[in-house]
């Protein structure tokens, strides 16, 4: 199980690492969504910090695993609240949000089963 925990570990810590590097640069994509969202654009460097200290506790858990599941139950909150965000506005494209709390959830349950 420890393989599966790796990998999903370093992939999830790189696709928020970039989430996070995205929101503090304000990346037009990121931008157009959280306008159509409605989310205020002011929000995305608290948003952008979520998302790089939930990558530094991934990478963390790889040395102690106790960070590593609070990191990935914390993105599994996260995302959790971005498709209802979506949802609250009635956009149904759910495509990235989707795969980013499946990839959250896939962490965390390898995680607890690499425990």
């Amino acid at each position: 199980m420890y393989p599966a925990y790796l990998v999903l570990t370093l992939l999830t810590a790189t696709a928020t690492g970039i989430g996070a590097y995205m929101d503090f640069t304000r990346h037009p994509k990121i931008v157009a969504i959280a306008e159509r969202l409605q989310v205020p654009v002011s929000w995305m460097y608290p948003l952008g910090a979520c998302l790089g200290a939930a990558s530094v506790g991934l990478l963390a858990g790889l040395v102690v695993r106790p960070f590593g599941v609070a990191a990935a139950a914390g993105l599994v909150l996260y995302f959790i609240g971005a498709v209802v965000t979506h949802l609250r506005v009635r956009d149904h494209q759910l495509g990235g949000a989707l795969l980013f709390l499946g990839l959250s959830a896939a962490t965390l349950a390898t995680a607890l089963a690499a425990s």
